[in-house]
This record gives structure tokens, sequence and C-alpha cells, in this order.
């Protein structure tokens, strides 16, 4: 899978750099990348507290062609950061792997059927750090997930993308057998792979809303008809980016998760599905291509 993966970003960004070389008036590409840095040192402080050293990294590229009757989006974001203050071991504070792939044919004015291929997972292990020995939770593909659909696009706006893929087939996969046998993400031990077939819904917003202010959003939702239709698996990822100058910016991510098949595992033992929400702000250097 790791191999499928990188031959996927390498095609993307070669054929999108070959297209750019005949013809850029059809490719639209735009990315940035961040790091931010925060760091507490004391001595001798009176109000107690511990030093920390933490950082935040951050890429994203979007890459779009469009010719005549012919829409492709690529999107790609990278996330990862840690910290670790004196008292304590480094922990993870943030990771991601996302990719999107759409294409588009137009039957009617910015309307397009369409087929898409979205792929979500981490770089490295995260640990549940509530018991002695610390024992990791997810590490890369496990879990990891991937939806292909097949539907309709509305492009009303140059800045906002609607798919609604009314058979679309997700899978989550779990390459890990530890968490196979943990039954966390009901994906059957010895399969490593749980699939669904359903509908899926999109929506993608990248709005400057006031002058080096931008918001990007995306909100998706799936519903497997054949197992629990009603309990609607939502992700929704929202980057506040505030421009300083030309390579200083703060950024706001917030995200929120609910997923009817992930287990979260509580202080008093017992498993079950909950809102996952995670927030990230940072100042730091942006630079933007």
């Amino acid at each position: 899978m790791r191999k499928i993966i990188v031959f996927i970003l390498c095609f993307v960004a070669i054929r999108g750099a070959d297209a750019q070389e005949k013809d850029t008036s059809y490719w639209q590409g735009a990315g940035s990348g961040s790091v931010n840095f925060s760091q507490v040192s004391l001595s001798n402080w009176s109000a107690g507290g511990d030093g920390s050293l933490a950082f935040n990294l951050m890429f994203d590229y979007k890459l779009d062609y469009k010719k005549e009757k012919h829409l492709w989006q690529n999107y790609l974001e990278l996330a990862y950061g840690m910290s670790k203050t004196v008292k304590e071991e480094s922990k993870k504070t943030n990771d991601k792997i996302y990719f999107s792939s759409l294409y588009g044919y137009l039957i009617a004015k910015n309307f397009y059927i369409s087929g898409q291929f979205v792929y979500n997972t981490q770089f490295a292990n995260g640990y549940d750090y509530s018991v002695e020995p610390k024992m990791f939770i997810s590490q890369f593909m496990s879990p990891g997930y991937l939806t292909v659909g097949a539907g309709f696009t509305w492009v009303p706006k140059k800045w906002i993308t609607v798919t609604f893929s009314p058979i679309a087939w997700q899978g989550t996969f779990v390459r890990n057998t530890r968490l196979l046998d943990e039954d966390l993400f009901r994906v059957k031990s010895g399969k490593h792979c749980l699939s669904g077939v359903g509908g899926n819904f999109k929506l993608e917003v990248t709005y400057e809303f006031l002058p080096n202010m931008t918001v990007y959003s995306r909100l998706g939702l799936f519903s497997d008809y054949l197992h629990k239709p009603q309990n609607i698996d939502v992700k929704w990822d929202t980057q506040l980016t505030m421009k300083i100058n030309k390579w200083f910016a703060a950024n706001l991510n917030l995200n929120m998760i609910y997923d009817d098949d992930v287990m979260i595992l509580q202080k008093d033992g017992h498993k079950g599905p909950r809102l996952q929400v995670k927030e990230v702000l940072g100042v730091g250097f942006r630079a933007t291509f």
C-alpha cells in the first residue's frame, strides 16, 4: 500500500509538471508549507510549571486541470507535530496524510459526472499514555481509509466544489494484528480490511473572506447502506490562515470525526464511538508556491 501511495503522488506531480510545460493555461497549482515552534523555559519560577518544546509541520498542495469538458482536481495535505516537556517524553500532537483526486466530465453548466478517490492515514505510531507501559493505538495504515466513488460534481463557483457519490466503496484498513484483536475498528481478525458500500458526500470550500485571511473547509459524509445506514460517518476539517507578512502566518486547524466503527477506549474500560475533536493553533514561518 505504501508503494501504491508513493506512485500515485509521484504520478500526479510528474503529470502536472509535464502538462504545465506544454500548456500552463489548463493547469492551476498552488501550495504552502509552514513550520510552527513554541518553547517555554522556566528558572526558579514561583508559580510553577514545566519547560516545553513543540513543533508542527504542515504542507498542502492543490493541482487542478480544466480543459473544455474535462475537470481533474487533486489535493495533498500532510501534517506532523510533536511536543516535549522536561518531565515527560516526546508525544505526537499532529499526524495526517490526506490525498484526494477527482475527475469530472461536463454534462451541464457547472455540473459534471465524476469519479473520486480519497485516501487518509497517519505517518507514525500514536500512543495511549494513560497506561503503563504505554501502548500504541494507531500507526501507518492502522487505521487507513480509502474511498472510491462515482456520481456527480457541482462547481457553482471557483471556491466551492460539491460532490455526491450515490455509489461508493469505503475500506478501513488495519494492518497491525494486535489492534485487530482488540476490535477497535470493527475489522475482523485476520481480514485487515472492513468494506462498506454506501453513499458519499463531500463539500470543499476555499474562500478569502478578508484580506490575508483564508478559510479552507472540507466536510465528508458517508452512509453504509448495508450496516446501520442511519449512523453517518462525519469527517470535517477546517483550516484558517491569517497571513502576517510574506513569510509568517498564523494557522488554526480544527478537525472533527465521528465514525460509528471506531471504538474509543474510555478510562472505565468501556469502548464505544465518540466525537473526536482536534485543534491546532500556531504562528510561524509559512511559504506559498
